[in-house]
């Protein structure tokens, strides 16, 4: 039996211990996860015959550099792709809450209904104190088994607190909220950088994210934010989950993470905000990690920022420090393979200014970044061409 773990900040925790027991005595059970904000003690990949992560996270980093868990190179747009075919689950394992129509799911919506919808059974704790900000209808009744209503801290959310802002994350900020036009939907993700450019904005935007963070309370605070935000996660504290739940935020990433909605003329013009581990001289993105440690993830990065740069008016930014640990961010090769290609990247920002690269010609692009890198590149070998 191959196993689904819904992932995010409502990952059924109460139900580890149990998993994996079951994975012990059997000997041959397989495990699916996909993003994972914190480290999950009680889920030991090392008791599942194969253990493969869509997405990632820091809570699965560890186990990923130990080879206890496989990383499974995808966009989060593939991943109904892959989990209805070569890693289609026998089972989902997940949280859910009772709406007054029945039962939905909680913090996060992503991955998990498209495998319902396609007839995967359902085995799952009740919480009843996570938010219900499924934006669906409820979910078919037939297709679970409640195991148990959960009001303790294993039934609760997790929260993920946002440390603040490095002086160059503000200066950072400031120069990627002043490419943001009035009305335009913005995407983040979570993390200082992200909370900082939400922060820095001053015009009133809507969020059509993938994560969506909990700077987008501050946002609505200010009077800045347009509209439901669009996501497919939560990603807070009990703020962002008090304030989210009773609204129809969350959606599949069938939905959310679609480049054809996302960049639609009719639509306001999309900006997507995404950050790096590094960029390479002629603007290949690597978010995955830098040398052996899997310190990011695909994600939703690639789908956004295409999306962005394909969107009339639109636009796909790359936002990243200039150094870090005094060491330059800019690379002559990614230390991991290109995440996101540089075709996909319009416009990089640092805390020394921006480079708009639009309609530039190859070597026009590597001049830009060199520049606004003040000539300080990181030779780590031969260039890296996707």
């Amino acid at each position: 039996m191959r196993v689904a773990v819904a992932d995010g900040c409502g990952s059924p925790r109460a139900l580890f211990p149990a998993l994996r027991r079951a994975a012990a005595r059997h000997g041959d059970l397989r495990l699916v996860l996909g993003w994972m904000p914190a480290a999950e003690p009680e889920l030991d990949p090392a008791a599942f015959a194969d253990a493969r992560a869509l997405m990632g996270g820091p809570g699965l980093r560890p186990a990923i550099d130990a080879g206890a868990v496989r990383a499974v190179p995808c966009r989060l747009s593939a991943v109904p792709s892959l989990l209805a075919g070569p890693l289609r689950p026998d089972l989902l394992v997940a949280t859910l809450v009772r709406g007054a129509d029945g039962l939905h799911l909680g913090t996060e919506v992503a991955w998990m209904r498209g495998l319902v919808e396609a007839g995967v059974p359902v085995a799952a704790v009740v919480s009843r104190s996570a938010p219900h900000a499924d934006a669906g209808p409820a979910l078919p009744a037939d297709a679970i088994t409640v195991l148990g209503d959960v009001d303790s801290e294993l039934g609760r959310p997790r929260e993920v607190s946002t440390p603040p802002p490095t002086p160059d994350d503000v200066a950072i900020a400031r120069n990627a909220a002043a490419l943001v036009p009035e009305g335009a939907r913005v995407q983040v993700g979570p993390g200082r950088l992200a909370a900082a450019m939400v922060d820095a904005l001053r015009v009133r935007v809507r969020v059509d994210s993938g994560l969506l963070p909990e700077a987008v309370v501050d946002l609505d605070e200010r009077g800045l934010l347009l509209d439901d935000p669009v996501a497919a996660y939560l990603v807070g504290t009990r703020r962002l989950y008090d304030w989210a739940h009773g609204r129809p935020l969350l959606h599949p990433v069938e939905v959310t993470h679609d480049i054809g909605r996302l960049s639609a003329a009719q639509a306001p013009p999309l900006i997507a905000l995404n950050a790096a581990l590094e960029i390479d001289v002629d603007g290949q993105v690597n978010v995955e990690g830098v040398g052996r440690s899997a310190a990011g993830m695909i994600g939703g990065h690639p789908d956004f920022a295409g999306a962005g740069a394909r969107c009339r008016d639109g636009l796909s930014v790359i936002a990243v420090a200039s150094a870090h640990r005094d060491r330059p961010t800019l690379v002559t090769r990614l230390s991991r393979p290109v995440t996101t290609p540089s075709h996909d990247v319009d416009v990089v920002v640092t805390e020394r200014g921006s480079a708009d690269l639009r309609g530039l010609d190859r070597a026009e692009r590597r001049a830009a970044l060199r520049d606004l890198w003040g000539g300080r590149v990181r030779d780590t070998g031969p260039a890296r061409e996707t």
